[in-house]
């Protein structure tokens, strides 16, 4: 084991190591990273930190408390780039910058899976067959756009089942969203021109698509079909809708991503516009983690190689100011997409424009954040106020379960803190059967608890660190009184956590909001005035707890429901499954069945019937 540290410890690895480009990682005592950075060459970049003088505060600090370090040799400084993005994501070392709110964008997926090809919202892996299109800034963004094109292409949005199984047309027919190709109000061939017209409004042919309808409408209005030719101006005036609430519409720019980067009061904030096929397809503000002693080009290069880790890269990168490793990020992003990318920082024109509108935007995005978190510190402080906690807590967390008559139970865990909820903090709990009586909520909070602290405690030890990557609460919300409270309480007490603050909930008589009362560790319990803002602060964490309890519970209600007794069966697959329940009707009538019925069944054979007999008759095996 290496007991040097500090600069001592990397002078020792320095004279081992090539120069070479490659990626290090620095460690601290526990074995954490605490930074991941990349060098075009590792001697001469590690070197640097081994002189002991002219770093800052933050680099000075990160070396002080280097206990070991890693490295890995690439072929190229790009992949070094490539790599070390990967990592920071992965590990989130605290002397890094950091994306945060890095949830996956929607698409719209034009579905070909299917004879009828489906339109649809999607996110996630890529594993359907069709055309995907975006990425979206949000879920908002992307509905509004299906909303859209429904209405423009009347292509279907039912999925494939609703599709097989209907006999006449549905509500999005009546509504002029749907051609109704379920019941052959449109021939396949018209369909199919839909799809097409669809797909090049999604890749830069709007124009050359409204043209198109144009001159049906107007031949159609010749022709004296008035009711054709009013579908087509529908159609028309739904596309041209799109581009009119956009905002933005460039002339000049067909496929990128705008990025301005704004700092006020020591955060930083960027701003990114999607535009795809010449059209504006949302923005979203990102709020890096970072040091304040770090500059601008420095988070702006960070961000981007994070940003883009596991993202289609368009074929344009629009930035608000330069850094020095643009040339080599252009040269990463080519590789890694296939595809020439281009990292612009434009001077004048309508790209300068678009970057200047995106720098207002971070701006004001930052205002309104340090405003809201303004707003959040003095309810933390009334918070404080009010439990008597000895400052305003960092990391709140709330615990409620929930279950019909003890079946399908489940707890959740949401996490609040100076920033609102912090919904990656989240956490569900499946509550095992064995371990309590059918509606038992007291064990159930009994089993929660213990589940969380004890792996907090194996992950990181029992001393509550002032490391918000630690993930220690300053304060516990529990849903209930006394007997919540106590259960609570005894599970920290086995496990020597005796300091912590906890404070139970209870609805108030008929289970009215703003006659609560809380229960605390020796003191009676209170209440608070009905226009307290701690108290709405309070009622907002609950019913957040509440809601995430419910959904968590409905969607295991649901897959449960969804369950076969026949998927149990080992050789069952979704061929015999099948031919099982047409022969049979339901998984009951196979229950009852005997051998000789089920061995008759095609692709069942006369050890597997024996096998499905005593799955259903285990007394007689």
């Amino acid at each position: 084991m290496n007991t040097l540290t500090g600069t001592e410890l990397i002078r020792d690895f320095v004279t081992r190591l090539p120069s070479k480009p490659g990626v290090y990682r620095m460690f601290d005592a526990k074995g954490d990273a605490i930074y991941v950075g990349k060098a075009k060459n590792l001697k001469n970049r590690v070197s640097n930190y081994a002189l002991g003088q002219g770093h800052n505060n933050r680099i000075a600090l990160m070396i002080s408390i280097t206990c070991n370090m890693e490295f890995v040799v690439t072929e190229s400084e790009a992949d070094a780039l490539l790599l070390e993005a990967n990592l920071i994501k992965k590990l989130r070392p605290k002397f890094n910058v950091l994306l945060r709110d890095d949830k996956s964008f929607p698409y719209i997926l034009i579905a070909k899976d299917h004879a009828v090809a489906q339109l649809a919202k999607h996110r996630g892996a890529r594993n359907r067959k069709g055309n995907y299109y975006g990425p979206f800034a949000s879920a908002g963004a992307v509905n509004n756009a299906i909303n859209t094109m429904q209405k423009a292409f009347l292509l279907r949005s039912c999925n494939d089942s609703v599709y097989a199984n209907r006999t006449r047309p549905c509500l999005l027919y009546q509504i002029k969203r749907c051609s109704a190709p379920c019941v052959g109000y449109i021939t396949p061939e018209d369909y199919s021109e839909l799809v097409q017209e669809a797909e090049d409004f999604l890749t830069s042919k709007s124009t050359a698509v409204k043209a198109e309808l144009a001159k049906k409408m107007e031949e159609a209005a010749e022709a004296l079909e008035f009711e054709n030719a009013a579908r087509y101006r529908d159609r028309i005036q739904a596309m041209s809708f799109v581009t009119q609430t956009q905002g933005i519409n460039p002339q000049t720019v067909d496929e990128a991503d705008v990025f301005g980067l704004a700092l006020e009061g020591g955060q930083y904030c960027i701003q990114v516009f999607f535009i795809r096929s010449g059209q504006n397809w949302g923005t979203r503000a990102y709020f890096p983690k970072t040091d304040k002693s770090m500059e601008e080009a420095e988070v702006l290069s960070s961000f981007l190689s994070q940003f883009y880790d596991d993202k289609p890269i368009p074929s344009q990168i629009i930035i608000s100011q330069d850094f020095d490793e643009r040339n080599l990020l252009e040269e990463a992003f080519t590789a890694h997409a296939g595809k020439r990318i281009e990292i612009l920082v434009p001077q004048r024109g309508e790209k300068k424009a678009l970057v200047e509108h995106a720098v207002t935007n971070a701006r004001e995005a930052n205002g309104r954040r340090m405003a809201e978190s303004s707003s959040q510190g003095k309810l933390l402080e009334g918070v404080a106020k009010v439990f008597g906690l000895a400052s305003p807590p960092r990391r709140i967390e709330v615990y409620d379960n929930s279950h019909i008559q003890g079946a399908h139970a489940v707890g959740g865990m949401i996490v609040a803190g100076p920033d609102g909820f912090m919904k990656a903090q989240y956490r569900k709990f499946n509550i095992k059967a064995e371990t309590y009586q059918a509606g038992d909520d007291f064990a159930m909070m009994h089993e929660m608890l213990t589940r969380r602290f004890t792996r907090l405690i194996k992950e990181h030890g029992d001393e509550q660190e002032d490391d918000e990557s630690v993930n220690w609460p300053d304060l516990l919300l529990i849903d209930g009184g006394q007997g919540q409270l106590s259960a609570v309480q005894a599970v920290l007490a086995d496990l020597g956590l005796h300091d912590l603050p906890v404070v139970g909930v209870a609805k108030g008589p008929d289970r009215d909001a703003g006659r609560e009362h809380f229960h605390t560790s020796g003191k009676p319990s209170f209440m608070l005035e009905a226009r307290d803002p701690v108290l709405y602060y309070i009622q907002r964490l609950r019913d957040e707890a509440h809601r995430f309890a419910i959904g968590t519970h409905r969607a295991k209600r649901s897959k449960a429901i969804g369950l076969n007794p026949l998927d149990e069966i080992s050789g069952i697959g979704p061929t015999r499954k099948k031919a099982l329940l047409l022969s049979f009707g339901s998984a009951k009538a196979i229950a009852k069945a005997n051998v000789a019925d089920l061995a008759a069944v095609s692709g069942v054979s006369t050890q597997l019937a024996q096998m499905i007999y005593d799955h259903f008759h285990p007394e007689n095996s």
